[in-house]
């Protein structure tokens, strides 16, 4: 690959530092600005615009057009090439800007005589403040090096902008401190309910010499602060609270790797080399880094971007020396509002955090899993929330809706404290009831399992009154980690969670990787519907040697203990009995070899796909359980794709057409013999809980906080009753059974 040379931009920035060592104002700056890059890049004209607000774009200064335009001219973000570089942060270098689609020409300018244009956007770590223009009378595309150069400039004018030395954008100017209240909807990530003050998690640190003096003195502080942020790293993983932790050290392990990515150092040392001072140099690389995160969708490459992102963050500390984030640095009652954040910054502010809300992330990604594990309620996608948020807002975050509220009204204060209230009463009526049994009135017994995926959630087991583990999803041992977990190490861990379930059962779940769960070391071509590719299962058996490997480490660690296995995404019955021969093979061979196995070995499966529920009768009578997948069976029964939020809400479980379709499943079952239950978030609603019992289903697997909800309500109602609604609804030709249940919930006085 070319680099463009590094003399270019340097001798550009060299003569920048010595105009702004002479006195002057802002505007006087810019004017000198923009001459000197017009000489030095050989260009007829230059200009500077700067946001005026968050909508409108100001010609502020120039070389070339016509100076009476300046603080006259204005365009709109999103207009002309100006306003659609400070939209969508990308350059754009063309030969005849004329033709270019969204061209718009301003008179008053006298710009109808350049046909060449390069713009880049003057931005700060993703926030476009303003944008840089050169343009020539002759039509050329510009070089690489010339575009390097732009860039360069720009991001040091933003420094400068912040720091004070040119004309504020707006953009930069004090938020009212009048802010009416606000709110915005994201995903609920990690349950939990909190209210405190925000914390903004990157308050700006102004760079106040963006320009190297001495480019080897650069590159020597660069060295010396990545071995100082490197040795902070090791020191985290090694803490005592990682070393002791679960899953999540691995997430801390592939963390420490990209602090040594090659590439990425190598990137700073060319930025520096081209003339800034390296704080500067890694905020322009991290800049490159968030550009690169907009374009690509692959979720692993969008983590290990983010993950640089946080060593970024580090590395930029360390440089400015900056006091390092601590949970004792913490106001009290702080809740992080973030863009995004890595591993090692959220174990930085340590549990102490209230509540954290991100405007990207995912339920999957490594923020979620250090959540998670630090119990702390996480809203992600909440799109829009920095805008919207000022250091020391009152906030309140209820993640178990998605909801984030700033600065609320007195009502929505009122609301959430009583919702507190109810919390603390529940909580102690959910005490009380947590070593009995979900029985219902009239006698039946409704098994309460949890769902886990952490070493973390395991303690959960006790604390909700779960009877077990209903699904244990081993996929996030492998998305942790840079490398494919050896089998000795996934046999060791598989044993700690079976230690840590002390004797009830525990359900693992096989690999289930594919659609939104990527592996970092396992190539796969794209796919034009990943959710209804390849995926689990079928992955799994077409890469045999994998699915070897998890059922040697699963006999292993459960050695001579029962162990429970299920296999995801099983859409023919060949394919159950096509994976159990591979786990009840290698059960024969771990015993050949001399090792401890399990007397007991169950095999069934999660049915998720709607055709698997009209298998064979042979094979609903030799599966030993079936879990409904409930998650992905909504998805496929209603055609909505569960991580579009514009369809995913749309279809309720309690449609009576799927009710039908869950009691069918329930009759092939009870006809087998075979023990049947449902697993997801459906059954953590305890209405969606009383109807399911009602068609049959005996057991129920969900996250654990919604255990006490659920068993308080089944506790609570007769399922002959609960039966007689569903079927009175259906008599008279209701779409969903909903309704009616509730409104006989609230003639009973049931807790629902």
């Amino acid at each position: 690959m070319h680099h463009p040379d590094p003399s270019g931009p340097r001798v550009l920035l060299k003569s920048l530092r010595q105009a702004m060592a002479e006195r002057g104002g802002g505007q006087q700056r810019l004017d000198t600005i923009v001459k000197l890059i017009a000489t030095n890049m050989v260009a007829e004209v230059c200009s500077v615009y700067l946001k005026r607000d968050e909508a409108n774009l100001e010609l502020c200064a120039t070389e070339g057009l016509n100076p009476g335009a300046v603080h006259k001219s204005s365009l709109k973000v999103g207009e002309g090439l100006v306003g659609r570089i400070a939209r969508s942060g990308s350059p754009v270098n063309s030969a005849d800007a004329e033709h270019e689609p969204g061209f718009l020409y301003l008179p008053e300018t006298g710009e109808e005589a350049y046909r060449s244009f390069l713009g880049v956007p003057i931005q700060r770590l993703g926030n476009v403040l303003g944008v840089l223009v050169v343009q020539n009378r002759a039509g050329r595309h510009y070089d690489e090096a010339e575009v390097e150069a732009l860039e360069i400039v720009a991001m040091v004018l933003a420094e400068m902008a912040e720091a004070g030395e040119l004309l504020r954008p707006l953009a930069l100017d004090p938020l009212s401190k009048t802010k009416p209240p606000a709110a915005a909807r994201g995903v609920a990530a990690a349950d939990g309910f909190a209210r405190g003050k925000v914390v903004l998690h990157e308050p700006r640190i102004v760079v106040a010499n963006p320009i190297a003096e001495h480019v080897q003195v650069e590159l020597t502080r660069l060295h010396e602060a990545i071995d100082a942020m490197r040795s902070e790293i090791d020191a985290l993983v090694n803490s005592k609270a990682v070393r002791d932790a679960g899953e999540h050290r691995g997430v801390l392990e592939a963390f420490r790797m990209f602090a040594h990515d090659k590439g990425w150092v190598r990137r700073l040392e060319e930025a520096v080399e081209s003339g800034l001072a390296a704080e500067a140099a890694v905020e322009k690389v991290q800049s490159d880094t968030r550009l690169r995160m907009e374009r690509i969708t692959d979720p692993y490459l969008r983590e290990r971007l983010h993950d640089l992102d946080d060593i970024a963050n580090r590395l930029i500390r360390f440089l400015v020396g900056a006091e390092p984030i601590t949970a004792d640095s913490l106001a009290d009652e702080a809740v992080l509002v973030a863009r995004n954040i890595g591993p090692g910054e959220l174990l930085d502010y340590g549990a102490e955090l209230k509540a954290l809300v991100l405007e990207e992330g995912s339920v999957s990604s490594h923020a979620s899993i250090i959540a998670r594990a630090l119990n702390i309620p996480l809203v992600v996608r909440a799109q829009g929330v920095i805008a919207i948020s000022e250091n020391d807002d009152p906030i309140i975050v209820d993640g178990d809706s998605g909801m984030v509220y700033l600065r609320p009204e007195a009502a929505v204060i009122d609301s959430y404290g009583e919702r507190a209230e109810i919390r603390r009463h529940d909580a102690e009526e959910f005490r009380a009831i947590r070593d009995l049994p979900a029985k219902t009135l009239d006698g039946v017994e409704i098994r309460l399992d949890m769902n886990a995926g952490l070493m973390a959630d395991l303690p959960h087991l006790g604390e909700s009154g779960a009877s077990g583990v209903g699904l244990y999803r081993t996929e996030l041992l492998f998305m942790v980690r840079s490398s494919l977990p050896r089998r000795d190490e996934q046999a060791e861990i598989y044993s700690r969670i079976i230690d840590a379930a002390h004797g009830k059962r525990l359900v693992f779940r096989t690999l289930d990787i594919g659609s939104d769960k990527v592996l970092s070391y396992f190539k796969r071509e794209p796919e034009e519907n990943p959710a209804l590719g390849w995926r689990a299962i079928r992955l799994a058996m077409d890469r045999r040697q994998m699915m070897r490997m998890q059922a040697q480490a699963l006999l292993r660690g459960a050695g001579e203990r029962p162990l429970s296995v299920m296999f995801p995404f099983v859409a023919t019955e060949n394919e159950f009995y096509a994976a159990r021969d591979v786990l009840l093979t290698e059960a024969e061979r771990v015993r050949a070899q001399g090792h401890a196995a399990p007397e007991t070995i169950e095999c069934g499966v999660m049915l998720e796909i709607p055709g698997l529920a009209y298998a064979s009768d042979r094979f609903f009578r030799e599966v030993d359980f079936v879990s409904i997948g409930g998650n992905d069976l909504e998805q496929f029964f209603y055609a909505a794709d569960r991580g579009n939020e514009k369809v995913r809400r749309r279809y309720d479980p309690l449609l009576l057409s799927f009710l039908d379709f869950i009691g069918q499943i329930v009759d092939r079952c009870a006809a087998g013999g075979t023990s049947l239950s449902f697993c997801g978030e459906a059954a953590a609603r305890p209405v969606n809980a009383a109807a399911f019992a009602a068609m049959g289903l005996k057991a129920m697997s969900m996250r654990p906080a919604a255990i006490g909800p659920v068993k308080r309500l089944i506790r609570a109602i007769d399922l002959h009753e609960a039966r007689a609604v569903i079927e009175r609804a259906r008599r008279k030709d209701e779409l969903s059974a909903r309704p009616a249940l509730e409104n006989w919930l609230r003639e009973i006085g049931a807790p629902a």
